[in-house]
């Protein structure tokens, strides 16, 4: 089996293969990583490599990077993907790393997709890395925050790579023509089109181009043309991993700052990314009482009834309403008093401990109870002037909080109205 490190030049060779850079000038795309203020830009000029996670999105050159610094070092070079190999695998390759260090060389270990090791596979890098056995050079396409262990994570310097914008993907469109020594059959509004598709990705841009170079047509495509010629590449998103948390993220504050159009984009980018509409419901429903709260006391019942007619219509016609409820609280005026209020209630429930309730608002059913004081000088609010007795009803060891704060927003105007009138109905009582 051909190697990941193995140069192909061959005609028949896959054209992304034929056009994976050779050396540094070579590389698109990642300038932020190639400048001579960041490490790897010496590491890929032929300083000793030191061990690294290259993280960033399918096609972005994680494996060209590290194949480059392979090529620079001086060092045996082993390679392995997370998907086909096991411990034992790794095992072997340690035992051949620690003859060559007796020798006085050195290895430089390739691991593609090593996210894909379980917690206890990548243990078993630790000590081999941590006495120089290896040098490990790993590529993900995941947060390595979230799938690398802690303490190999320590040990390791993070490269964070980016996708491809729609510049460096010009320059690869141009680099493939220059290659085949033809232009792709494409109008120039069905070009872009193509950048769009790519979604970022080199590979995945090479592999269309590929397809491209090889039609028979006489007239250029347009947009139109395009989409029905090749297969739409599915967005890029794993409801399991990052993407889905970023995504999810951006809906959630996009909502929160009332931009309606940003919201219903992100809302549509997870649908098109494969998310279930009632993980999406449930996180409305909980954004409706997080960030709207009061403001809106409608918010919430939008909230249900969208998931309910979800549930109702189902797919794709209940999708709509889930559609609505974006637009209604994106545009909703927006409060978390009541989500900061239950916060600071809670941590004071759990600060002041056991502290009974006040004795005149317990309820004596039994003459023991009576005679103990409970209910005692209880008022009755409804038979006070005004309906509000004044009364305290937090424990006698506490005192008083204002944990509800509202917003001078929506609905909760009103209530501060209804606070503000309270709060002097009670001095006034106080200092009667």
């Amino acid at each position: 089996m051909k190697s990941l490190f193995e140069h192909t030049m061959e005609d028949n060779a896959p054209l992304a293969d034929r056009l994976r850079p050779r050396s540094l000038e070579e590389v698109i795309g990642q300038a932020h990583v190639l400048s001579d203020s960041h490490m790897l830009k010496a590491v890929l000029e032929g300083a000793p490599p030191v061990s690294m996670i290259l993280w960033g999105p399918p096609g972005c050159g994680k494996t060209t990077l590290a194949r480059i610094i392979a090529d620079k070092s001086s060092y045996e070079l082993e390679t392995v993907s997370a998907v086909a190999s096991g411990v034992a695998e790794l095992k072997a390759i340690f035992e051949r790393a620690r003859a060559r260090k007796k020798d006085g060389k050195k290895t430089l270990m390739f691991v593609d997709e090593i996210h894909r090791f379980n917690r206890s596979q990548q243990d078993a890098f630790l000590p081999v890395v941590e006495d120089g056995t290896i040098t490990l050079v790993g590529a993900t396409t995941e947060n390595p925050s979230f799938e690398v262990n802690s303490a190999l994570l320590s040990r390791m310097q993070v490269v964070v790579l980016q996708r491809l914008n729609a510049e460096a993907i010009e320059q690869l469109i141009a680099r493939a023509e220059a290659h085949t020594g033809g232009k792709l059959p494409l109008t120039d509004d069905a070009r872009k089109i193509l950048i769009g598709m790519a979604d970022g990705d080199g590979r995945a841009l090479l592999n269309f181009c590929e397809i491209l170079f090889a039609y028979k047509g006489k007239k250029a495509m347009d947009g139109a043309a395009l989409s029905s010629y090749l297969q739409k590449r599915a967005p890029l998103y794993d409801k399991k991993q990052e993407g889905h948390y970023n995504l999810i993220s951006a809906l959630h504050k996009s909502l929160r700052g009332s931009d309606a159009n940003a919201a219903l984009y992100w809302f549509c980018r997870m649908l098109e990314g494969g998310e279930e509409p009632l993980y999406i419901a449930r996180r409305l429903v909980r954004f409706a009482v997080e960030d709207i709260g009061l403001a809106d006391p409608q918010a919430l019942q939008q909230a249900i009834a969208a998931k309910e007619a979800y549930e109702f219509l189902g797919s794709p016609e209940g999708e709509l309403a889930l559609v609505q409820l974006v637009l209604y609280l994106a545009t909703a005026p927006k409060s978390n008093a009541a989500y900061t209020a239950y916060g600071a209630a809670k941590r004071d429930a759990a600060n002041y401990g056991s502290l009974m309730p006040p004795m005149h608002i317990l309820n004596a059913p039994t003459k023991m109870m009576k005679e103990l004081g409970y209910g005692k000088d209880y008022a009755y609010d409804h038979n006070e002037e005004d309906g509000f007795s004044g009364q305290n009803y937090f424990p006698d060891g506490m005192q008083r909080q204002d944990y509800y704060q509202p917003a001078e927003r929506g609905f909760e105007r009103e209530i501060i109205k209804r606070l503000e009138y309270w709060q002097k109905l009670r001095e006034k009582k106080k200092s009667a």
